[in-house]
């Protein structure tokens, strides 16, 4: 590669003797970059000359430019043309406070009023120019986030500079306020409900289940060959979603700035099913420090302690369920993504070569294997229970509905007799539907608008049974001409507005619906 100097002025009067100059020193093939950290000038008759160089050498690259030649450059057309490199103010971050640090760069604190992402890439000017997209696509959709104002040199790199005044990352609250856990799981879930609720016009972001895939076909060398397949077929089912994901959620990714909580580094946003999120957080909170338990403290400022209680105070809000067997029913789903990704992640950094790398390796492989061999799925619902259908589990299924009606306001008498008609149905199915076997039940609740009402669904793989089909008991009758049973499914129709059986897909549906 030759590197050439372009120095002061070139314009009209002195553009002939510049390119005799250039041309004397510019070899006849190989690559030729132009050095304009000197250039303080160009007119028409210099753009000539760039130009009539670059037809002889398609790959010159001029870099170094000042804001002023770069502004002609680009109005001209000759940023399209060919390779432009601005000339960046050089930062030091020396002894600045390190505030992130993620996949592909670490952000620092450079002043009380800025922070500076340095990346990885020492060539990364190219993903500085797509974190800048992305967050300005994430904040056009209603994402709070800061933009990058300025590019700069640091060391052999690049750095995004952003304005952050007086901002504080959730990690260094944690880390020194430790009374605040709560507050900080409520506003972290917020944020990332507002992430997994919006819509990304198609083709704006890369999708996560195909980043997935590769991590999945990565690993094939290193699991055995049923236990792969099946990890395989698991990603492949997961449906594609159009909904953001940040791709490194995190607690030093949320910035507190005057009251105002902020998303920061962005280039990882892609779209795809929460499953892939609930993954990388897992991972940030307690799968990179399952073997050591220090690890999280290097990283995020916090003891492993608190990263579980966090991990799974935010789980249960996110899902809005306090029930522990839905909680564990996801981690499971989460934990397989996040070992996936983490095997994968430490063998390309060749982890496996220590013997801490080796055992961390080992860990989440077993966790992984235990996990496919139970989990059929990786898709789940935030609002469906399912359980073994016998009567020690009601209690469960009762305290699962109660909390999805409290968080819809039900008043407390619909609330009572949305609770009756569930301890009757769910007493039903337990008693006869696999009897004398036991099986499983699943109890879905859904709430929907104009007018609010709630749709308690059953479902079951018992035998085909139709309660509705049974004629409703005379309570007109004395108590000694009455019979014993079947005053459960009366009150249930009673006091739901509408109550429905299906059988279909080998499975009994029964839903109750009930305006609140």
């Amino acid at each position: 590669m030759q590197t050439i100097k372009l120095c002061g002025r070139i314009d009209s009067n002195n553009a002939a003797q510049v390119e005799r100059e250039l041309l004397s020193q510019i070899p006849e093939s190989g690559a030729l970059v132009l050095d304009a950290q000197e250039l303080e000038y160009i007119s028409s008759a210099g753009l000539r000359v760039l130009l009539r160089i670059r037809k002889s050498h398609p790959e010159m690259k001029i870099t170094g430019v000042n804001s002023d030649v770069y502004e002609i450059l680009e109005m001209t057309g000759f940023t399209e043309l060919l390779q432009v490199e601005k000339a960046y103010r050089v930062v030091s971050v020396e002894g600045c406070e390190e505030i992130g640090r993620g996949a592909n760069g670490t952000i620092y604190r450079i002043d009380k009023d800025n922070v500076v992402k340095v990346y990885n890439n020492p060539e990364a000017l190219a993903d500085i120019q797509h974190e800048r997209e992305v967050a300005k696509l994430a904040l056009i959709l209603g994402i709070p986030t800061a933009i990058s104002y300025d590019v700069v040199k640091v060391g052999d790199s690049y750095g995004s500079v952003f304005e952050l005044l007086n901002a504080r990352s959730f990690s260094k609250i944690l880390s020194k306020e430790p009374e605040k856990l709560d507050w900080c799981v409520g506003e972290y879930t917020k944020m990332l409900k507002l992430i997994h609720s919006t819509v990304v016009p198609a083709g704006k972001l890369p999708d996560m289940r195909e980043t997935a895939l590769d991590w999945v076909r990565f690993v094939e060398p290193y699991l055995p060959k049923t236990a792969w397949e099946k990890l395989l077929s698991l990603v492949e089912a997961v449906p594609r979603d159009d909904h953001m994901i940040h791709g490194d959620y995190h607690t030093k990714n949320l910035e507190l700035q005057n009251d105002e909580v902020l998303l920061i580094d962005m280039d990882t946003l892609a779209v795809g099913n929460p499953i892939f999120e609930l993954g990388s957080i897992y991972n940030s909170f307690i799968g990179f420090s399952e073997l050591d338990h220090q690890a999280i403290e290097r990283f995020q400022g916090f003891s492993y302690e608190t990263g579980c209680t966090f991990w799974r105070k935010a789980l249960a809000a996110y899902l809005g369920t306090r029930n522990q067997r839905k909680l564990r029913e996801v981690e499971d789903k989460a934990r397989i993504i996040g070992y996936t990704r983490m095997i994968r992640r430490a063998i390309r950094r060749n982890k496996q070569e220590t013997e801490k790398g080796k055992a961390e390796i080992a860990l989440w492989t077993r966790e992984l294997l235990e996990l496919l061999e139970r989990v059929d799925t990786l898709t789940y619902r935030p609002n469906e229970l399912e359980l073994e259908a016998v009567p020690e589990n009601l209690a469960e299924v009762q305290a699962f509905v109660d909390e999805h009606l409290e968080a819809a306001d039900c008043s407390p008498k619909a609330q009572m007799q949305i609770g009756v008609a569930v301890e009757e149905i769910f007493v039903n199915i337990s008693s006869y539907a696999y009897h004398p076997e036991n099986g499983s039940a699943a109890v879905r609740v859904e709430v929907s608008e104009e007018p609010v009402t709630v749709t308690v669904t059953f479902l079951d793989h018992g035998k085909p049974y139709d309660p509705l089909a049974k004629q409703d008991p005379d309570v007109h009758l004395s108590a000694d001409a009455r019979a014993i049973g079947g005053l459960g499914i009366f009150m249930t129709k009673k006091l739901m507005d509408d109550v429905a059986y299906e059988y279909r897909d080998g499975q009994n549906i029964l839903k109750l619906k009930k305006k609140i």
